[in-house]
Order: C-alpha cells, then structure tokens, then sequence
C-alpha cells in the first residue's frame, strides 16, 4: 500500500489541527452535551479536522470508557463535515484496541502519543508504532513526536515496514531541529504539522511544515484559520500580526511547565459561557488573578 492511497487524509493534515477540549459537568462526569455543542462550534467555524483525546482534551485523565465515548461523539458530530484523527496511547495493547475501535467507527486516522515510558529506546520506539500501525493498516498513522533524542532515520525505518504511517505531529521546541529531523526522514514523505500550536507555526512552517495543531481554535476558531491562511499563502508578515495576537494567551498557557496549558483554554471558554472550568488532576484550576485576563483576551478576539 502507497502512502498516496491515504490522499485525503494527508490532506486533512495539512491544516489546522483541532485538539477539542473535554468539558466535564458538575459531577465530574464528561458533559456530553457541551461536549457536542463545542465541536459543532469547530464545524460551523470551519474547522474540518478534529483530533478527540488529544492532550487538550486531557486524553491522560480520562477513564478508557470516556476515550471511547469522546472518540465516538466525535465522529458522530462529524459526519462527512470534517477528518477525525483519534489520539490513541499507552500501553500496546490498548492503543491497538483504541486503533481498532476507531476503525470500526469509521475514522481515517489514528494519532499515537508519545510512549509514556521512564525507559525509551530507539528501536522500541519503533517496534511500539510498528504494532500499533500494522494492527489497523487501512487508517492513516501520525506519530506525536516529543522526544528530542529521536533520530529521522528511525521514523524512515518505520514507514519503511507501514506506509500507512503518513504524518507526523512534531512538538519538539526546536525550530532548527525539527528542519533537520524532518529532512533526515524524509521532508516530502510525510506530512508534517507543527505539532506547538500557533506560537511555533510561522517557524515550522519555514521549514517545511503544512499544518498546525491548536488547542486555541477551541475558543476563536476564526483566529486559527487566519494564520493558515497566512502560512499557505507564504505571508509571514500576516501569520505573525496573528502571532502577536494570541501571543498572552499562549503564553499563559506554556507557563511553568505548561502547568496551565488545558485551564486557560477551559477558562476562555468558561468565560464564554460555553462550559464549565472544570480540569481533572494532575491540572488545577486557573487561580482567580488570572481568570480576569484570560476573559478580557477571549472578548477581544472577533468570535
């Protein structure tokens, strides 16, 4: 199988990337309903690629039947309206059964996140994406690559044996490494998406990425899509007037280890209206100082 049999998935990669958020009611439960609500205001924004159980969506502190259930309110709210990348992970086992669930309900990508593991080798990481891409080879695989240590060479290696393994999610702070990672595994072999969200798209993309990921878009779908327009059109000038833009609110978001990283976005749209603050341990609430800040720049955006 080619890698050009996945055409229109390399193709919903090659944009803005959503990472929804999971709202969570007052019991602690996933709200289902905001849940849904939040991912038609992605569509009805013009959003057409959706990433449920991305780390915006706080895939770590969810139960494996909440996975299931955000996955397949997903694609369920999706429809033919936009390309459905599911984050998939842990051990091997279950990322292969939650690579598998998501075929069966009709998504055309999974997305692997990075090995949670104190022990990381090379080579295992590959034999890890190797299971994970050969047990569903009819979907598109995108590994999410955080690790700074991993050469391009053994991405190439791991194409090599699944070409279905189609893009990568690269969310290393390196704009100089990530142009040589990309172009020692192949630069127009993969699609590459900037993997940091908006605040290291204009780098990347100089380098040869073609989409971005966001947690943003959540709360200004509009602003989102104003940078990769600029991106597209190779207008730095522009992409960067929107970089200075959402500049304090991503900044917020990368403090202290990105301690806050999920909460300030929870926080934007909770001062929106659109669903409640609630983060699940090992995230915390955004401290009240903040919260008024984080307001004044969600009502200053044009949403």
């Amino acid at each position: 199988m080619s890698s050009e049999t996945f055409g229109p998935q390399r193709a919903a990669l090659a944009d803005v990337v959503a990472i929804p958020v999971t709202p969570f009611a007052e019991d602690g439960t996933v709200d289902q309903d905001a849940h849904r609500a939040l991912l038609c205001r992605l569509l009805d924004g013009g959003i057409t690629t959706l990433t449920p159980n991305g780390n915006t969506g706080e895939f770590y502190a969810l139960a494996p039947e909440e996975r299931r259930l955000v996955t397949e309110s997903t694609l369920d709210e999706a429809g033919d309206r936009a390309d459905v990348l599911v984050g998939v992970g842990h051990d091997v086992p279950t990322a292969v059964a939650s690579a598998r669930h998501a075929r069966e309900l009709g998504a055309g990508m999974v997305m692997v996140h990075q090995p949670v593991h104190p022990y990381v080798s090379q080579s295992g990481w590959v034999d890890y994406h190797r299971a994970v891409a050969e047990a569903v080879p009819e979907l598109g695989v995108v590994p999410y690559i955080r690790n700074a240590r991993l050469r391009g060479e053994r991405l190439a290696e791991l194409a090599d044996a699944c070409p279905n393994v189609i893009g990568v999610k690269y969310a290393v702070p390196d704009a100089a490494r990530f142009a040589a990672f990309a172009r020692d595994a192949g630069l127009e072999r993969f699609v590459w998406v900037a993997g940091l969200a908006e605040p290291y798209a204009p780098s990347y993309f100089s380098a040869g990425a073609t989409g971005f990921t966001s947690g943003l878009v959540n709360v200004a779908p509009a602003v989102s899509l104003n940078m990769i327009e600029a991106l597209r059109s190779g207008d730095f000038p522009a992409a960067m007037k929107v970089w200075e833009q959402i500049r304090r609110f991503e900044e917020l978001r990368a403090a202290n280890g990105s301690a806050d990283n999920v909460t300030v976005v929870k926080e934007a749209l909770a001062s929106l209206g659109l669903c409640r603050r609630q983060v699940r341990p090992p995230s915390r609430e955004l401290p009240e100082p903040e919260r008024a800040e984080v307001a004044a720049i969600a009502a200053g955006w044009a949403i």
